[in-house]
């Protein structure tokens, strides 16, 4: 595969470094410390053409690669993680599943609002269903042509600033019977019966609001259920496959943030002097230097690799597999990178007056959220061994034998 950066990529890439440098860098402390969501970076991202860039030309966007989106987003987490995890959310993610699986009334809906900078809601995890989202309990009864959504959502990224919501829910059908797990769209302010009822106060990315929802007597028309061509039954490990382009983003942002972290390191040991010379001419910071290095690379060509696959069939998201590796490679990394850069700093490292404080805390997140990196891991083992993860109502686990494997 050839990892390589085409003209157009590199000068994609160029703008969004001056983007980043001219409007986000600036605001980044500030983001952190108010705690607000940036509407004014949201609304610059959007003129500058940084939101729905991935979005078919035919729908108003730009009809560019997942890849396309990972080089902007790296550029934007080296200066500031919220605008990052912005330009993940208005190009991989829920948008791609749409995109993928959705009408196109739905399709419009949902490029409409992106394009604009709307940060579409991916809304999965419940107080007991998080890494086993099949054991949500929040539920869809069809009522005619709607369906009645009931039941509560918590740490949904953008709960409160998202407008899109990709709500899913276990489907019963009129008579009670349960059909499966399925998609459903929701414009908040448009849906009555969807509520902001708690804002988490967390470690870092303090900009970007996570937060608890409430569905109650949510009426959703039949004609917004996001539907893969398998239906409810088989249909959620379909619709799962927008975390496959979750994890490449999420990826992407840690290794932003540590290649921020290191060209701050690196600044800083060629200027900084002790012993009458640089502290870079000492051995000892030059191995530190060099293995951030090589961990960093290694994380872009991972993330490169992944943004730049298909999945099995010709899936349009990332292949699993290689989305897994590089969200775990690139996240765990990142925490070391930016704690070597925050050590070679010393204590001016350990001030909230640097950045680098700022960037330890927002980089922690990235082996919890979109997939832990346990439970990845479990996803890559499964596929080296051959076994499948059944869905089940307890969620997913390996077969206990070989007798088991997949075919």
């Amino acid at each position: 595969m050839d990892l390589s950066l085409s003209k157009d990529e590199l000068e994609l890439q160029a703008r969004a470094r001056a983007f980043a440098d001219r409007v986000a860098r600036p605001r980044a402390a500030a983001v952190d410390r108010d705690e607000q969501y940036p509407w004014d970076i949201v609304t610059a991202l959007a003129e500058a053409g940084f939101t729905g860039m991935t979005i078919p030309k035919e729908l108003g966007g730009q009809g560019r690669s997942f890849l396309d989106a990972v080089l902007v987003t790296e550029e934007m987490a080296k200066a500031c993680t919220v605008t990052s995890r912005i330009v993940v959310e208005t190009n991989m993610g829920a948008i791609s599943t749409v995109m993928a699986y959705g009408t196109d009334e739905q399709k419009r809906l949902a490029a409409k609002l992106v394009i604009a900078g709307d940060k579409p809601a991916i809304c999965i995890t419940e107080p007991d269903a998080g890494s086993d989202a099949t054991a949500m309990t929040t539920r869809a009864d069809k009522r005619g042509d709607i369906f009645v959504i009931n039941g509560r959502k918590h740490w949904i990224t953008g709960a409160g600033v998202s407008k899109l919501h990709l709500i899913f829910a276990r489907v019963f059908d009129e008579r009670g019977k349960e059909l499966g797990i399925g998609g459903f769209l929701a414009v908040r302010d448009e849906a009555k019966g969807l509520r902001v009822t708690k804002r988490e106060k967390t470690m870092g990315l303090r900009g970007m609001p996570e937060g608890e929802l409430t569905f109650e007597n949510l009426e959703v028309p039949a004609s917004m259920v996001v539907m893969p061509p398998s239906g409810f039954r088989r249909g959620f490990a379909e619709l799962m496959n927008a975390y496959n382009s979750q994890r490449v983003g999420a990826g992407t942002v840690a290794m932003g943030v540590a290649a921020g972290a290191l060209d701050q390191a690196l600044e800083w040991a060629k200027t900084r002097e002790q012993f009458g010379r640089p502290i870079g001419e000492f051995q000892g910071l030059q191995w530190m230097l060099a293995d951030m290095q090589t961990q960093l690379t290694a994380s872009r060509l991972m993330l490169y690799a992944a943004a730049r696959s298909r999945g099995p069939g010709g899936s349009a998201f990332p292949d699993p597999m290689l989305a897994a590796q590089a969200k775990i490679h690139a996240a765990e990394t990142a925490i070391k990178i930016v704690n070597d850069a925050l050590q070679i700093f010393g204590a001016r490292g350990y001030s909230r007056d640097l950045p680098l404080e700022r960037m330890a805390r927002d980089v922690r997140m990235f082996t919890i959220g979109g997939g832990t990196a346990q439970v990845l891991r479990t996803l890559v083992a499964s596929k080296m061994l051959g076994w499948k993860l059944p869905q089940t109502r307890g969620g997913y686990a390996p077969k206990p034998s070989m007798r088991d494997a997949a075919e």
